[in-house]
């Protein structure tokens, strides 16, 4: 299945227009999130994944699930049981976001763009974050054709200018609010991005250990972007947040639909009184989506899925009470 999706109807996509009202959005993304996570940081800092941190702890007995490259051996065999030694979360930590803003996430027919949730997922990751200390960067895909490589020549083309952009991590909530403004001022450009180059920025160069969050509709072929992600997963905590539009899952019945895919701006009509077209959609969507989510769980990646028709934050703030309880059970994911 491409990313050919139902083609929204009178969005204005100018530059401007496209910087005020992200600008706006991330205005009013401040106090929903400052209400509804601030209860989920009480206590000791422990971030937004069950990740092992640097420091050890106590041994406990092992449980399945649990990464088998922290059993603590000594302890087993002394027992004669199986156990595994926890480790204390970093007191600081650098973390790092790759956000996708190809032309793909120009797109919603829900209460939000796809833009919209990628902006206030960054927006919500960072407010969990940056605090005691802690670092906050962010590397940024904005899309564009990738430089070709002309007949008789080793070295390829300079890219388009912007589309890939790296942000600085830096301490302090001001600075996260710069970073966030960069972000959601943004330009997307036409043309496909390369998912794998956004992420393959996050290992180089080779940083101490800490969290990597990669928020993306994941619409480009796993192939492009797992090996990058399993590279990045050796040293980091990953979480990939995915975000999803319900017409990428399936097509209402209205008759004849213009679809454009917005990476290439090809057009097609599409007959969706057809219910066989409709079930072999819905059909090839939802093998769509199993794909990337077999290959998330396969580069050992945490994936929270977040839709532009529901309540992203209610489902952010699930997933992280789902996280804290998995660390009090003692699990590892």
């Amino acid at each position: 299945m491409t990313s050919t999706t139902p083609r929204p109807g009178n969005r204005d996509s100018t530059p401007d227009s496209v910087t005020n009202r992200s600008g706006a959005v991330l205005s009013r993304l401040q106090l929903l999130v400052t209400r509804k996570l601030d209860g989920l940081l009480q206590g000791d800092y422990a971030g937004l994944l069950p990740g092992p941190g640097s420091e050890a702890g106590e041994s406990r007995e092992y449980r399945p699930g649990d990464d088998v490259r922290r059993m603590d051996w000594p302890v087993t065999a002394r027992t004669t049981t199986l156990h595994v030694r926890r480790t204390v979360a970093d007191r600081e930590l650098e973390t790092w976001l790759a956000v996708d803003l190809s032309a793909s996430l120009d797109f919603g027919t829900g209460r939000w763009l796809k833009r919209d949730v990628v902006i206030a997922a960054a927006a919500a990751v960072t407010h969990l974050t940056v605090r005691g200390g802690n670092r906050i960067g962010a590397v940024v895909g904005s899309g564009g054709d990738l430089p070709a490589r002309k007949r008789g020549r080793a070295a390829p083309a300079p890219a388009a200018p912007g589309r890939l952009v790296r942000l600085p991590a830096r301490s302090g909530r001001r600075e996260a609010q710069g970073m966030l403004r960069a972000i959601a001022a943004t330009e997307i450009r036409p043309g496909r991005g390369d998912l794998g180059a956004l992420i393959d920025m996050l290992n180089r160069p080779p940083r101490r250990r800490g969290v990597a969050v990669i928020i993306s509709d994941f619409l480009a072929p796993p192939a492009q972007w797992t090996r990058p992600l399993r590279k990045l997963r050796v040293r980091h905590d990953v979480l990939a947040i995915e975000v999803v539009d319900p017409r990428e899952l399936e097509l209402p019945d209205v008759g004849v639909l213009p679809v454009v895919d917005p990476e290439t701006g090809e057009l097609h009509e599409v007959q969706t009184a057809d219910p066989s077209l409709r079930h072999r959609y819905a059909a090839a969507a939802a093998a769509q989506r199993a794909e990337i989510s077999a290959a998330l769980r396969a580069a050992g990646a945490g994936h929270l899925r977040l839709r532009t028709d529901r309540d992203w934050l209610l489902d952010m703030v699930r997933f992280v009470a789902a996280q804290r309880h998995a660390r009090t059970r003692g699990t590892t994911r």
